[in-house]
């Protein structure tokens, strides 16, 4: 008998349809892979099964869904873990005050007796510390994380705020199904390895796991069969050893996707150097930058890579003056103000951070005012004089807005509709139309991709490509998939411990990287 059915499953939020008749079934101990790009339903089929409230709000749903053959119709996320449902959300859900132990063990707390909680009940019974840490710990070294279980959530790498999630549903006792939406999208190459290990022990033990990824290689590696949904349909569910990668991403988006390093040509690096940075100190929580030095030349696209909380994140951050910083820092001849973001937005320098819920939008504003807005504040772009007064000139925003929507496919009602209701995908393209909007000639990309599928992530990359071919950007990104920036890069910096252990070129072996990730020398490493 299957775990899970989900049968004839249809959505409707106001008059857009987003699922349209979805079936599929999981059994214990399955690995189910959920595959398809961003806007294709993913997220509203699990929040379906999760109980989500926008689900109810927004009339419910059509379809039948079955837990071990009984009916199953959650109305909230307590009916779903009631059931013995868990879930990883794609965005956060921690609480940033909280220490790791108080997130994973939340609302399933364990306390001893005290003298006023025998005579009043067990509502002054007071927190079992102890005993709640040594299940936090106990869970997070399921997951190979070797960090203290009392440090407070607040100002970690997204990448460990990706494990603490997970460890929080691998603590519960009655996990039958564990829904995972795009677990790796913020690990490295390596903290994904490790945790595709876990995934198979967990099956192993009957626990199902539904797996949402864009990952298609870690799709290929971990599911035993495979759901592809395009436009709110089911394309195909199938087996995973029947089926290849490159298949995969064609039923996905209805196209041939070509999986190869991107077109080089007609790219001018130039001898000029557009950053020098000397001694540079950053300190970023799990992401200590402990005085960095490297040169950006003019033109190129420089890939900086390196195993998580070894300090390639701080770099970006720190240069944008987001996290404390000191050293030295010069931009085309002229010494940069640290830690005064302003300054580094006039220096014509643009970021994309890796966290884009937290630092790159407005949730509760509209697509094009999140597009506008920093060239708004830093530039004043987008105004118009009426006397002394200057307001903003809402017509120059909707077109910007609209060529950025087209130029980036960014999947919407509109430019009036929220980000908040973007799928994950998509809230990313507005943050990349924010940076584009400033015009710089350095941008910073942390993590651009976490969360995109392959087709987004294509064509995100690609346009970074075209930045710098055709109008001369100067791009350095940072990303844990080093695939990505074997991709599009001149040069990639590999950072460990907090400085950089080498600098090859794109077509260096793998053998090369992986000793410099690792802190070992290596005699053949280009500058």
């Amino acid at each position: 008998m299957d775990l899970l059915q989900m049968k004839n499953i249809s959505k409707n939020f106001a008059e857009n349809r987003v699922l349209n008749d979805v079936s599929f079934s999981i059994k214990e101990g399955e690995v189910h892979g959920l595959v398809g790009e961003n806007g294709a339903g993913k997220s509203t089929l699990m929040n379906i099964l999760f109980g989500m409230p926008v689900i109810q709000s927004t009339g419910g749903y059509e379809g039948e869904i079955h837990i071990n053959g009984k009916t199953f119709n959650p109305t909230s996320p307590d009916n779903a873990m009631d059931a013995g449902i868990g879930m990883v959300h794609q965005e956060f859900m921690l609480i940033p005050g909280f220490t790791i132990t108080e997130n994973i063990k939340l609302n399933r707390e364990k306390t001893t007796p005290t003298f006023l909680s025998k005579i009043f009940g067990k509502r002054l019974e007071k927190l079992d510390l102890k005993s709640m840490a040594k299940d936090a710990k106990a869970a997070l070294k399921k997951l190979d994380m070797d960090i203290d279980e009392y440090v407070p959530v607040a100002g970690l790498p997204v990448g460990y705020m990706q494990f603490i999630e997970i460890a929080r549903e691998i603590d519960k006792t009655q996990l039958k199904l564990l829904i995972l939406d795009e677990p790796t999208a913020v690990l490295t190459e390596s903290e994904a390895t490790r945790f595709l290990e876990v995934i198979k022990k967990l099956s192993n033990l009957g626990i199902a796991i539904l797996f949402i990824s864009h990952r298609l290689d870690e799709i290929k590696k971990i599911t035993d069969s495979i759901t592809i949904i395009r436009d709110g349909e089911v394309v195909k569910t199938i087996n995973t050893d029947d089926i290849e990668i490159n298949e995969i991403a064609g039923l996905m988006v209805g196209r041939e996707i070509e999986l190869s390093q991107k077109e080089k040509d007609e790219r001018k690096i130039e001898d000029e150097d557009i950053l020098d940075i000397k001694n540079l100190k950053v300190n970023m929580p799990g992401e200590l930058v402990k005085g960095l030095n490297l040169t950006v030349k003019k033109g190129e696209i420089l890939g900086i890579g390196g195993l998580a909380g070894q300090g390639k994140i701080g770099i970006a951050n720190g240069i944008m003056g987001l996290y404390e910083a000191s050293g030295t820092i010069i931009k085309q001849g002229k010494k940069l103000l640290l830690n005064n973001p302003k300054e580094a937005l006039h220096s014509s320098i643009a970021f994309l951070s890796e966290d884009r819920r937290g630092v790159g939008l407005l949730l509760d504003h509209s697509i094009e005012f999140n597009i506008a807005f920093s060239s708004l504040e830093v530039q004043g772009k987008f105004l118009k004089k009426i006397g002394s007064l200057k307001l903003i000139d809402s017509k120059a925003v909707r077109k910007h807005a609209l060529k950025m929507i087209e130029d980036l496919d960014i999947r919407c009602t509109g430019p009036k509709q929220n980000t908040r209701h973007l799928s994950g995908g998509n809230q990313q393209k507005v943050c990349i139309a924010r940076a584009l909007t400033l015009e710089p000639d350095l941008l910073l990309v942390s993590e651009p991709t976490r969360g995109i599928d392959i087709g987004a992530k294509n064509l995100v990359l690609d346009t970074l490509i075209s930045l710098n071919k055709e109008f001369g950007v100067t791009i350095i990104i940072t990303s844990s998939e080093l695939g990505e920036l074997r991709q599009i890069s001149d040069r990639i910096a590999i950072i460990y411990d907090g400085k950089v252990a080498g600098i090859l070129p794109p077509n260096a072996s793998d053998v090369d990287f992986g000793l410099l990730m690792a802190g070992e020398d290596i005699e053949k490493v280009v500058d």
